[in-house]
């Protein structure tokens, strides 16, 4: 095995940001979401990702604001410790071990120094019963501290984050599990539970999904699987509890908030809609509609300026006072699966693949954002289980990203399967792709395969089936000269009433390859004419591509039965093979690389070679558990400069994979990733300062134009420069300000620093005086070289005449012009 401590498999963009409730901070200009191993912080007002707080070693599982400071935040991980940051300067403040995993946080301002946590009821991970328990945060200097001193408030409770809520102003906390609702008092250190009957008559389901604690008031609103909202009031007592009824969901609630000063519930769930409910007026309630997918979660911002709604499409989205949406995160969609394979789209390198129902989505790999979805399928979505609806499960590009192939299909019970392929045309003016072609059923069974051929000479587009055939489709001239042109069918082949499963296209589009289950034929697609079979068995052949560059003349072959063998298309026969699952076959586009994705063990390895060389360039075992059956070579934009032999192959283009979990991976070498750390850390430290009134009184920028702007007024009045450049400055305007002294103290040193000294007074005076006389002896000295200097005088002063009075420094530039020797010109115009 070949492994290279050089190489690292790093998280590159793809993280879900709805996995749990976002956070607003107080002043409303940020939002913070848990994406992964990290913190994700986004501005609220440009929706542009600011940066993230990475120091976690496990999938972060909560984010909650400190009660007692409003620029830190705390987070909670599965790696087992709560982490304290300073959020602004994505700074790390200090790490409290836990020594459990930790599922969900929650704090209040009550309750200080302390965070309550949702941890395994036994010390270990697959434990499916929880706690809720009261960690006291112990006060320590050091960076790392040991927080282990865990005092139990609720046994089995549910980890889900939504289970359990605060209620008037931390006096007590209500948890909700199953037909269960508890609610402990910590004054009296008691609890109280309400159950529920199943409630299966008529279809009802009351199984508690989620609640939320009016802040002010004895209330407990609860969401139910049913579609309804309970109000629990005079749950201080046993038996005296009464609980109204609200209803307006036909599904789930999935999520339930009061705002801060409880004059509000708001509710979501799948319709995609914000319930707005008066909390004084029960039966009055607004709506926001259509909001794209099922509402996961909703946070509110400590002022009640903005809501944010989570969303099941892996999109936050910002909503100022429910009356409309200011701004969308959208994360890349991560659905019930990628069916299109992951594409690079050649005119804005995005990668592409299944988004939202019946849409592709372009997403961009360099700054982890969407760009922009396609509606392939044109038809409304219906948020209902059980529906057959179209989805898009194949699409391609062409060589030049001009045209985009896509099949969409349905199958309903006991129906024939709908098949449909799109044909789309990019668009110059709209930056979008146009629907030009519809072929309507064509293939009598699904399709298993799609490419277009590279060749420049003609626009061809190949696609199997399972009905036996693989036809090709061909761009047709309109007779109409303004017209644009057609997609007709040109060819319809077969092999011996084989089934193809696959199909690949030559680097110079000179050759086709199509796998009839255990026979490999090769095809010429400008006759048509099938040239030769390749056969190795056992095992049908479900996966095949070429080589390229110097390895044009090999062919590979992924079989079921576990053989990955390599034809010479020159000799027609069979170069070598080896035994090996192959899950997924990868050609690199811009080098001879070709990476093979091989299942052993529950896991997924990867080999990186070369067709004409038996070592491989690059291994790795145990990738990710399962399998991985999706992954793209992009193209770097800038070709990396590495001349180590075993990094090459990640020169030219960057490999990415998606494993089972949805994750987007890819590699990355160390040189690469210092160098991104080298100009993100320069960044930060030249442009990061905010545009205050301070900074434009001291900053570079502000220094900049006034220099500019004396240098043309008075050029000869040169000041000694203000230290607003210096290290102390940038130390004053970086350092967060809670770790810097009071500003009284800063002050006179502050004022010290910028007056200028007496010594340096002096300097410039004499400075002047010298430049004087320098002056002063030059214009006599001119006056006497030049007679005719002296006419000027007659001349008049020029402001006489209109024309504004020159500086002293446009004067010494007009007498070098004068006294320079011009005879060189009278002699070319003698010529």
């Amino acid at each position: 095995m070949v492994v290279h401590a050089e190489i690292r498999m790093v998280h590159r963009g793809g993280s879900k940001i709805n996995f749990r409730e976002p956070v607003i901070t107080h002043d409303s200009r940020f939002l913070l979401c848990a994406a992964g191993e990290s913190v994700n912080v986004y501005s609220t007002s440009t929706e542009e990702y600011v940066h993230d707080l990475q120091g976690h070693t496990d999938l972060v599982t909560g984010v909650v604001l400190n009660p007692s400071n409003h620029l830190q935040v705390y987070s909670c991980s599965a790696d087992g410790t709560v982490r304290l940051w300073d959020f602004t300067d994505a700074i790390l403040i200090k790490t409290f071990i836990i020594g459990y995993p930790i599922y969900s946080i929650y704090v209040s301002e009550k309750h200080g120094g302390v965070v309550f946590l949702v941890v395994p009821m036994a010390n270990y991970k697959s434990s499916e019963l929880f706690q809720l328990v009261a960690v006291h945060l112990p006060h320590s200097g050091d960076q790392e501290v040991e927080a282990r001193e865990l005092s139990a408030v609720l046994c089995d409770v549910s980890h889900h984050p939504g289970a359990a809520s605060f209620g008037r102003e931390g006096e007590y906390i209500a948890a909700v599990k199953g037909l269960q609702l508890e609610v402990f008092f910590f004054k009296k250190q008691k609890s109280y539970r309400f159950s529920l009957k199943s409630g299966m008559k008529k279809g009802a389901k009351n199984a508690f999904t989620c609640v939320s604690c009016h802040p002010k008031e004895d209330c407990i609103a609860t969401g139910h699987e049913d579609g309804k909202i309970r109000m629990w009031r005079n749950f201080n007592q046993k038996k005296e509890y009464t609980y109204s009824t609200l209803h307006w969901h036909h599904g789930a609630v999935n999520t339930l908030c009061f705002t801060p000063e409880g004059t509000n519930l708001l509710s979501g769930g799948i319709e995609s809609v914000l319930v707005h409910w008066h909390y004084t007026q029960e039966n009055q309630k607004d709506f926001l509609p259509r909001l794209g997918a099922a509402i996961t979660h909703i946070a509110v911002s400590p002022d009640g300026s903005l809501f944010c709604t989570s969303h099941s499409d892996n999109k936050i989205t910002i909503i100022q006072s429910c009356v409309k949406v200011s701004a969308v995160i959208q994360g890349l969609v991560k659905g019930d699966g990628v069916w299109t394979n992951l594409i690079i789209d050649p005119r804005s390198k995005a990668l592409v693949l299944n988004g939202k129902p019946g849409h592709l989505q372009f997403y961009s790999l360099h700054h982890d954002k969407q760009l922009y979805n396609l509606d392939i399928v044109q038809q409304e979505y219906i948020h209902e289980e059980g529906l057959d609806q179209f989805e898009v499960v194949k699409a391609a590009f062409d060589a030049r990203g001009d045209w985009l192939a896509t099949v969409e299909e349905r199958r309903k019970k006991g129906a024939e399967l709908e098949i449909n392929l799109k044909l789309w045309a990019y668009d110059e003016l709209t930056q979008s792709f146009v629907l030009n072609t519809t072929v309507t059923a064509p293939h009598e069974d699904r399709i298993t395969a799609m490419f277009f051929s590279p060749s420049p000479e003609t626009t061809m587009l190949v696609t199997t089936s399972l009905d036996g055939h693989f036809k090709a489709w061909l761009l047709a001239d309109h007779s109409d000269a303004n017209a644009e042109g057609f997609w007709a069918c040109d060819f319809v082949g077969g092999y011996h009433l084989l089934k193809p499963g696959c199909c690949s296209f030559s680097a110079d589009g000179s050759l086709l390859s199509v796998g009839f289950q255990e026979v490999v034929t090769v095809w010429s697609p400008a006759s048509w004419e099938l040239l030769t079979t390749l056969s190795q068995p056992p095992g049908a052949i479900r996966d095949l591509c070429f080589g390229r560059l110097s390895c044009s003349k090999y062919l590979l072959g992924a079989s079921t039965k576990n053989q990955l063998c390599c034809w010479n298309l020159l000799t027609c026969s069979l170069e070598w093979s080896t035994p090996m699952d192959v899950s997924l076959l990868q050609t690199d586009p811009l080098s001879e690389n070709i990476a093979a994705f091989c299942s052993q063990s529950g896991s997924s390895d990867l080999f990186v070679f070369k067709p004409s060389e038996p070592r491989p360039l690059y291994s790795q075992k145990a990738l990710c558990t399962g399998k991985v059956q999706h992954a793209v070579f992009a193209p770097r934009d800038q070709m990396l400069e590495s001349c180590e032999e075993r990094t090459q192959w990640l020169n030219r283009s960057q490999l990415y994979f998606l494993t089972q979990h949805m994750d987007l991976l890819t590699f990355s070498t160390k040189t690469e990733e210092d160098r991104l750390l080298a100009s993100s850390k320069q960044l930060m430290v030249d442009d990061s300062v905010a545009v205050t009134p301070f900074y434009l009184l001291l900053g570079k920028h502000r220094g900049q134009q006034l220099e500019k702007q004396e240098a043309l007024t008075n050029p000869m009045a040169e000041r000694t420069q203000l230290p607003q450049g210096s290290i102390a400055i940038k130390e004053l305007l970086h350092t967060p300000a809670h770790v810097l002294p009071s500003a009284s103290f800063l002050c006179a040193m502050f004022v010290r620093s910028l007056l200028i000294s007496s010594s340096s007074a002096r300097e410039e005076k004499e400075h002047e005086e010298g430049e004087m006389e320098r002056e002063k002896e030059e214009e006599d000295s001119e006056g006497e070289a030049d007679p005719r200097l002296g006419e000027s005088a007659t001349w008049g002063h020029p402001e006489e005449f209109g024309a504004p009075a020159l500086t002293k420094a446009q004067e010494r530039e007009l007498r070098k012009v004068r006294t320079f020797d011009h005879s060189w010109l009278s002699s070319l115009l003698d010529c």
